[in-house]
């Protein structure tokens, strides 16, 4: 089976265009591209209800955020904030780079 590929990368600045969380923005804190999803800071919060333990010793109800479908994203232009669509080209010095199709604003730096 061939290796899974997202087009986003942990770091980026992504938004949500479909689901409960429509609209929201934030950046990827982790990618598992094996399960083709992406955690986003401040998206998809789910609350766990844990027993006491080291960490948390009263216990209780504690939120955080849950992955979605990498499909329900897309990346936010950097020079307009829209969500765009990314394309890859390789510049004058040999690199491959992603680039907003929208504004053509190169994504890696």
């Amino acid at each position: 089976m061939a290796k899974a590929k997202l087009h986003v990368k942990k770091g980026d600045q992504v938004i949500v265009v479909s689901g409960k969380d429509k609209g929201k923005k934030g950046r990827i804190l982790f990618a598992y591209p094996s399960d083709q999803r992406v955690l986003i800071e401040g998206v998809n919060i789910v609350k766990r209800h844990t027993r006491p333990n080291p960490t948390n010793p009263q216990g209780g109800i504690i939120e955080k955020e849950a992955p979605i479908h990498v499909s329900n994203v897309m990346i936010v232009d950097p020079k307009t904030g829209e969500p765009t669509r990314i394309g890859k080209k390789i510049l004058a010095d040999g690199t491959k780079v992603r680039y907003a199709k929208k504004s053509g604003e190169v994504l890696d730096k």
